[in-house]
This record gives C-alpha cells, structure tokens and sequence, in this order.
C-alpha cells in the first residue's frame, strides 16, 4: 500500500475498528469474567485479584516507549505493526495461560505459590501487551487518516470497543452462565477453559483481520531521514506544559477523566443503598448507558460528517457539558432521594460519555505533532488510564468517607455527585481555554523554521 495515497475511508475504518472490537471482548474476559470467578465462584479475597488487574495502570508508561521507539526507527520494517503485533500476540497467549491455570483450579481447589506466580505472569504479560500495542494503535490510526479523517476514525474506534463491551458481556456470559443462589459451580473446569480458549481465537483472528495490510514493509534507511530530526522524548514532553493549548487539553483530560468516572463503582450500590432496587435492575445499568452511548456515538459521527460545526473541541464541550448535566441529576435523585431521575441520569451518561469521548479522542490526535505520534499518543493514554484508574477509585474513598460522616447513604452518595459536577465544571472551563487552529499553525510555522534551519546548515557544509 502506497503512503503517498493518505487516507483512511469508512470501509477500511470498520475493518480496523474490528481490533477495538476484540479489545472490548478481552478487557470483559480479564477484567470482569475472571475477576469474578476469581472471587464470587472460586472464593478468592477481592485484595490480591484487583491487585494483579490493577498491573495495567503501573505499565501504562511502556506505552510512552514503545510509542517513541515507533515514531523513530522501524522494527523488522515496520514502524507501528511490530509493537501491535507483538502486544497482541502477548494478551493471546496470557489468555490461554490464565485459561488453563483456572481451569485446574477449578478442578483441584489447591493453589500453590506456583499458582499465583504463573497467574501474576500471565497478568503482566496481558497488562504489557495492552501497553504497547494500545499507543501504537493510535498512532496507527493517526498514520492512515487524513486531518479531516481523524476524528471520525477514532470515533468510530471508539464506538466499536463499545460494542465489544456488550458482545463480550452476552457471549461470555451465555458461555458461562452463574447460577445464582447454588452452592456448587454452574460450570466446570473443562467449561471455562473451552471459553478462554475460543476467546483467545476470537481476539487473534479479529485483530488479525483487522490489522492485515494496514501499513508497508519499508527500509530503515528510508525510514531514517523522517525520524532523524526527531526530538527527545523530554523535550517532547516539555512542550505539553509550554504550549497553552497543550497545557489546558492536559488539565481538561485528566480533570474530566477523573471526575467522569468517579460514579463507576458507585451507581449501582447508589441504586441499591438509597432506593432498594434489586440486582437484576441494577444489572443492567450497563447496558442502559452502555447502548445510549453506542447510539449516541453513532449520532454525533454522522453528525459531524454532516456538519463542519461539529469539530472535535465542541464535540468535547457538549459531551462534558452533558456529564455535568448527569451529575446534577444524580446528584438532586440521591440528596432529594427522587428515584425517577436515575433513568433519565443513565440515558444522559451514555450520551455524554459517547459524545465526550469521541471529541476528546479527536483532541488526543489534534494535540499529538506529525512525526511525534507515537509518543504524544502514549502519553495522552497513560494520563486517560492514571486518571480513570484513580477517578474510579476516589468514587468508592469519597463515599465510605462521607459516609461515616452523614451515617445517611443517601447524603453520602449525593455528595459524591455534586463533588463530580463541580469537576466536570472545571472540565468546562479548562477546555474552553483551548485554541487547535492556533496549535496547529504554530506547529507548521516551527516545522518550517526548523526546515529552513537545516537547509541554511546544509548549504553552510556545501560551500
């Protein structure tokens, strides 16, 4: 595939959206099918499993290298596909192994120190190989689309890592049903291998499919001069606290991302502690905002096909905005104790979250210089995850804290809410202080001042 044909069409974008596609089916798997084998089926202590999980956010930084290291040289003549590849092959085969490692305790009910070391490899392996494979993703994206292309590319991405989320939730969840209210299993050992093991062939052949013939084998030394004049990995990153654009989009990912998701952990036992509402209500609240925010999605892509107006910064505004319209809402339902807006709360945050997050991945690509993908892309990731991780977390701190200090569940989590629509506000104003068009022309005006530099240096040599 030639790359001076640039440009990545709709029908290549859903072909190589089918990666995010198996992202969302094996983050499912990982995170929500084995964790809560691990400690509903199995017994386990929550404490030592949401440690091994949590191994991806201390290895989000491996993404900033990896993204680096592709933006400057090939790997066996490819410049992204290597790292996708070899991150992807890694998430594979750790998903056989904790297949196999659960399965026999399954079976057996011993676990050895041995055990736990081959379920802490098979974790890191997995934690790893989404860290260098994600950025680099990214920066796939960025290399195949044009500047117009960029937004709907990642949104459609996007959308698609969503919908994994639901296909993986229903197949696993047909394939290993959980029987409530037994004693025994619902399943045996032979079962659940023959999940992760067809899971584990899923992922492969659809990013397999996904990623086949998305970028050309070339040559080092043709490589070589486009990453020559590439700056440290430092002084790339000085310039997200020198430029003020680039400044106030870091404030405004990491504040919304944090605030966002504080409400994660919290909205379904917010449900069940403030209104009685039972587990197979609050089951599906997930798929509540889960399915608004695909259709959502879906509706700002096309609208902003349609319509120029919608460029990514406003996208971000109107989704933000929305999330602060959530929190309010969640906010009046539990301090007022209203149950009839929770409703209304789940629809407006899948489509805030939808919109939000669709805007706001186009602004990781706005805010990531050509020739610096890779590692701007790895660094915006490792703020997204860091944020999220901690974001979710301070959800449940901040509940139990206001909890002991009201003793009323319904003061507590309401707290919680207007503390997360204070956040999202600053969210507002942070990304109402961000200038792309001015970003983007100062970056070309230094990329022709640094050209002219070197031609004056070149004809300096020659005379």
């Amino acid at each position: 595939m030639s790359e001076k044909v640039k440009g990545l069409g709709v029908g290549r974008n859903l072909k190589i959206s089918l990666f995010h596609l198996a992202s969302g089916m094996a983050d499912v798997l990982s995170t929500g099918v084995w964790n809560r084998i691990m400690i509903s089926d199995l017994g386990f202590e929550a404490g030592p499993v949401g440690l091994l999980l949590s191994l991806r956010y201390f290895l989000t930084p491996l993404g900033i290298w990896a993204g680096r290291i592709s933006d400057k040289r090939t790997v066996l003549g490819f410049r992204r596909l290597f790292w996708i590849w070899l991150g992807r092959l890694l998430m594979v085969l750790s998903t056989v192994v904790l297949g196999f490692v659960t399965a026999q305790l399954v079976e057996n009910d011993v676990h050895t120190v041995q055990t736990w070391l081959i379920i802490g490899a098979a974790l890191v392996a997995f934690s790893l190989g989404n860290a260098i494979s994600g950025s680099t993703f990214l920066a796939l994206i960025y290399d195949r689309s044009t500047e117009e292309q960029r937004g709907r590319a990642v949104g459609i991405v996007w959308t698609m890592l969503l919908v994994g989320f639901t296909v993986g939730g229903i197949f696993f969840g047909v394939a290993l049903p959980s029987a409530e209210g037994t004693t025994d299993l619902s399943f045996t050992a032979a079962d659940l291998l023959r999940m992760f093991l067809i899971g584990a062939a899923i992922f492969a052949v659809l990013w397999f499919i996904s990623l086949w013939g998305e970028e050309r084998r070339r040559s080092y030394t043709e490589f070589e001069d486009e990453a020559h004049a590439s700056r440290s990995v430092r002084d790339d990153l000085k310039l997200v606290w020198r430029d003020r654009s680039m400044r106030f989009f870091l404030i405004y990912l990491v504040a919304s991302m944090f605030f966002a998701f504080s409400q994660d952990i919290i909205l379904e036992p917010f449900a069940a502690d403030v209104f009685d509402m039972p587990a197979q209500v609050t089951n599906r609240f997930a798929a509540y905002w889960g399915g608004t925010a695909i259709l959502g999605s879906v509706l700002f892509l096309w609208l902003s096909r349609r319509y120029r107006w919608f460029n990514t910064k406003r996208m971000s505004v109107i989704g933000t905005f929305i999330l602060f319209v959530t929190f309010i809402l969640l906010a009046i339902s539990g301090l007022a104790q209203i149950r009839q807006l929770v409703t209304p709360a789940l629809i407006a945050l899948g489509l805030g979250l939808g919109m939000w997050n669709i805007g706001t991945l186009g602004l990781m690509m706005d805010f990531s210089p050509t020739g610096g993908a890779g590692t701007f892309l790895g660094f915006w990731t490792m703020c997204v995850t860091l944020a999220r991780g901690a974001g979710v977390g301070s959800g449940g701190w901040s509940r139990d804290l206001w909890l002991q200090i009201t003793q009323q569940p319904h003061m507590a989590y309401g707290i919680v809410f207007v503390i997360g629509a204070v956040g999202l506000a600053f969210s507002l104003w942070a990304v109402s202080q961000i200038n792309v068009a001015l970003f983007k022309r100062t970056q070309t005006e230094d990329a022709l001042s640094q050209s002219e530099e070197t031609a004056a240096i070149l004809a300096g040599a020659m005379d």
